[in-house]
């Protein structure tokens, strides 16, 4: 690298009066590697420029040219990448970002290094160093002792400023001399004073010389002026840089004293704070909302000198240290007196809830009997009111002192908890009282398939008010009216065979609607009692949708969305602070789901159709709580409770189904209309009136698919069982009944199976009436019957009459067995078995006589028709007309 600084300086430099003090082998960062040397350069002329050149070897590759020259004033920036680690890549910054990458760590430092020096000399406007060590920097600092580094810096530079490179014929001759003396290496010293004591002699020959020509004397003597004015120049020259730089030390000077005091304005702007907000912060009011504002405006005004960014070397100033040291002490002494108001404000409400739970616990009867008029809930604004006045407060107190925010939240659940628990057992155990109420005494349901014991319930009610000593003690007397009355009440659970034989009395609708309406009732009081506390709890503690830590305990404070491993107390958890508003929520409601769940089993109990009541309700409601807030608490905990309501839902509707496959059916007495039929009936009424305009009519459609598929399936096996009424008329008179009611419902879900009812009715309506018709002509149906059979064989029709069981003498034989007067009797007699297969309630005994009278003309006419083709001209007719037997169809059903 020697060998090519010093060919460089001979062939690029010197010639431009340039000289060459640092050079590093580079080329360009992410390209090929073209290589190319920057080269730092100072002019030998004043005033002295500074420039770095980049110089590379031409395309021949034998000698080198310069390429590019920037001025170091116009360097902005020197980025070394990397402070720490050996990185041979650097950038400069001039009116754009050269990226290099050296040959090697070490030349990049020292060419970073000359640039450095180079910059503290002769620069005003100070290069910016970055990602340089500053073990680099304060090495070449300290390299000469302090505050004379610059003038060593100088020394060296005007050292080079004195030195020229030697020519070719002054290394010859210095090579020449030091040949001719042999200790010339050996002993530098000696060979220093011959050289010295020859100069001198030669210098003294020069002078002798000179002198010898006055001519030569007079020309020096002008060479001695002309070099006397140029040093006059010269020291004029210093004497102007002397006071340029004073002068430029002047204007630092000014500007470090402005810098200062800017500092000093920054230091009394942002991190003073006023004797008013310190004593707000020491002795402030904390119950009245003057000195609650004070706080909030102290506390704030803490809050930001203790975040003010301080700028670098702030903080190793002594005043800022004494001041950061008063914010903590402020900060700390204000967090305790806040949390210990704040907890002594829990404790007060907590303390006169059970003062006033005594006092009205001598009058708890008159107070339940009120409850159970109102069934409501306490509202607890008047509280939350009050707290919400803390709320910016609170926020500090998050900011500043996490742990003590934690601690006043869990206080706070510790004792929501607590009140809401009871408040909440206190209003589910009316709820089931009222409810319970509502199961009164059956009306001589002789179909109840379930009869409730009267001990079974008494056991039932007790058990209601067994969790609550206080309810339990004290509401003896309604216990009593809730038993009273009770030793026969209707069915646990109503069934389509039970609804299919009870009147409208009987169905109790007005004890469903109260039950309904007791219901709602629970769900609009716990639906605003939760959304106003979870608003409480997101208003109060400050907690939004970013992420935060949620600290988990085992027990007390926050409930854990998960249990701890074993031997672990408690831990952290990575959460939004919306789970966090969850949690809580968790906590402080955490009996709501199973009173619900329980409310929903006595309910259940009562009667499973309640569970249609509950399913519309419920998902009413789900929907509503989805709409305000898909995550809340409420939207939760009603989705899990909607669940249990669904799932007693689906066993409701699969008990239905169960009950029809177990249906037996009397064999003494006529079928009908099966009661699980009718009972389909009285349920789709029933379920078209509650889910009307419901967001859950789709489970209503699945069950109406189930139900109605084992209504048809077991309405089958019933005709099929039947031995008192014939299959056809079984199948006949259910389905008339099952179409007449899809029609008149008009449920879309079963357009399927109303066509498919309307198809089986009529098909076994038709199969009925042939099958009856054939009994009172049987003789002549047999023989028509053979009739068609021979001619189905290949006997022409003309030569039936020709065979010997069907000659013209057997046709009258027939004939005459079949006189109008028979022919009504048989008619009669076939109305009155039709009158015995038929129920009442379908009203089919006209429409099938009808259709028989239809049928009969038909077989009428065929048998003429069979007549006129297989014994033509034989002149043979019936012994009645149709006229006859329009006349017989009538008259019969007039006199019956």
């Amino acid at each position: 690298m020697t060998a090519i600084k010093h060919a460089l300086q001979r062939d690029i430099f010197t010639p431009n009066d340039e000289r060459l003090l640092s050079i590093v082998n580079v080329c360009k960062a992410g390209k090929k590697k073209k290589n190319c040397f920057l080269c730092a350069t100072v002019t030998t002329e004043r005033p002295v420029q500074v420039r770095v050149v980049k110089v590379k070897k031409s395309d021949k590759g034998d000698f080198y040219k310069r390429q590019m020259a920037w001025e170091l004033r116009d360097l902005a920036e020197v980025d070394a990448k990397d402070a720490s680690k050996e990185n041979p890549e650097f950038d400069l910054h001039f009116e754009k970002v050269y990226r290099w990458v050296a040959s090697s760590t070490a030349e990049k430092n020292s060419f970073i290094s000359c640039i450095w020096k180079l910059n503290q000399r002769y620069l005003r406007k100070k290069v910016e160093f970055v990602n340089v060590s500053s073990q680099l920097l304060e090495g070449m600092t300290k390299s000469a002792p302090s505050g004379e580094s610059q003038s060593v810096a100088g020394g060296d530079e005007d050292a080079l400023d004195d030195y020229q490179e030697l020519n070719a014929r002054e290394e010859q001759d210095i090579e020449g001399m030091m040949e001719v003396c042999e200790y010339a290496i050996s002993n530098a010293e000696a060979f220093a004073e011959k050289l010295s004591k020859e100069l001198q002699v030669l210098d003294g020959a020069n002078i002798h010389s000179i002198m010898a020509s006055e001519k030569q004397v007079n020309i020096l003597m002008q060479l001695l002026d002309e070099a006397l004015s140029e040093e006059m120049l010269q020291s004029v020259k210093e004497q102007m840089d002397q006071i340029s730089q004073s002068n430029r030390l002047i204007q630092i000077s000014n500007t470090n004293n402005v810098k200062l005091l800017d500092e000093i304005q920054f230091l009394v702007n942002y991190m003073d704070l006023s004797k008013g907000h310190i004593r707000a912060l020491q002795e402030g009011d904390l119950s009245s909302s003057k000195g609650i504002e004070a706080c909030i405006n102290a506390s704030e005004a803490l809050l930001q000198c203790m975040n003010v960014a301080l700028r670098p070397g702030h903080e190793k100033v002594m005043a800022v240290k004494q001041q950061q040291h008063l914010f903590t002490e402020l900060r700390d002494t204000f967090a305790r007196r806040l949390t210990n108001h704040l907890n002594n404000v829990f404790v007060h409400q907590r303390l006169l809830i059970p003062c006033a739970a005594y006092i009205q616990g001598h009058d708890q009867s008159s107070m339940l009997s009120q409850h159970m008029a109102e069934l409501t809930l306490p509202k607890h604004s008047p509280l939350h009111r009050d707290l919400l006045r803390y709320a910016k407060l609170m926020e500090w107190l998050k900011n500043t002192q996490r742990e003590k925010y934690e601690g006043l939240s869990r206080t706070y659940v510790d004792y929501m908890t607590r009140l809401y628990e009871r408040e909440i057992k206190d209003f589910f155990e009316v709820a089931k009282i009222k409810m319970a109420g509502t199961a009164k005494e059956g009306k001589g349901n002789k179909f109840a398939t379930l009869p409730r014991k009267e001990s079974a319930l008494k056991q039932e009610t007790e058990s209601l008010h067994g969790s609550s000593g206080k309810l339990t003690g004290s509401t003896s007397s309604l216990n009593k009216l809730a038993v009273q009355g009770s030793s026969s009440r209707r069915s646990q659970s109503s069934s389509l065979l039970d609804m299919g034989n009870m009147s409208a009395s009987d169905l109790d609708v007005a004890d469903r609607t109260k039950f309904d309406k007791i219901f709602e009732q629970v769900l609009s009081e716990l639906e605003p009692l939760c959304l106003a506390e979870q608003d409480f709890i997101s208003k109060f503690f400050k907690l939004q949708q970013h992420p935060t830590l949620v600290e988990v305990e085992e027990s007390d404070g926050v409930v854990p969305s998960r249990q701890p491993p074993p031997g672990e107390h408690r831990h952290f958890i990575s959460s939004t602070e919306k789970d966090m508003v969850r949690l809580m929520m968790n906590k402080v409601f955490q009996s709501i789901e199973t009173e619900l769940n329980s409310l929903i089993a006595l309910g259940d109990k009562i009667d499973s159709f309640h569970s249609l009541y509950m399913l519309v309700k419920m998902s009413h409601h789900v929907w509503t709580a989805e709409n305000v807030d898909p995550a809340s608490y409420l939207s939760t905990t009603l989705g899990n409770v909607l669940v249990t309501v669904k799932r007693n839902f689906d066993k409701c509707i699969s008990g239905q189904i169960r009950q029809m496959e177990e249906v037996k059916i009397s064999k003494k007495s006529k079928v009908g209309v099966l009661p699980f039929v009718a009972g389909f009936e009285e349920f789709a009424e029933l379920a078209e009136t509650i889910f009307r305009n419901a967001e859950r009519r789709g489970d209503l459609d699945k069950a109406y698919v189930k139900l109605i598929r084992a209504v048809f399936m077991n309405v089958e096996k019933v005709a099929n069982e039947s031995q008192k009424t014939p299959r056809d008329v079984v199948m006949m008179e259910n389905f008339h009944h099952i179409f007449s009611t899809l029609s008149h419902l008009k449920i879309s879900c079963l357009e399927t199976e109303r066509r498919e009812a309307k198809h089986k009715y009529t098909d076994h309506l038709q199969s009925y009436v042939i099958n009856s018709l054939g009994q009172p002509l049987e003789k002549l149906n047999h023989f028509f019957e053979g009739v068609e059979a021979r001619v189905a064989q290949g006997v022409r029709e003309d030569e039936v009459s020709y065979q010997l069981a069907f000659n013209k003498q057997e046709l009258r034989k027939v004939i005459k067995e079949y006189p109008g007067k028979e022919v009504k009797k048989g008619l009669d007699n076939l109305y009155k078995k039709v009158d015995k297969h038929l129920c009442e309630e379908e009203s089919l005994l006209q429409v099938v006589w009808h259709s028989m009278q239809d049928e009969f003309i038909r077989q009428y006419k065929h048998f003429e028709g069979l007549i006129g083709r297989c014994y033509p001209g034989s002149g043979i007719t019936m012994e009645f007309t149709i006229g006859d037997m329009l006349e017989y169809f009538s008259s019969i059903a007039q006199s019956h």
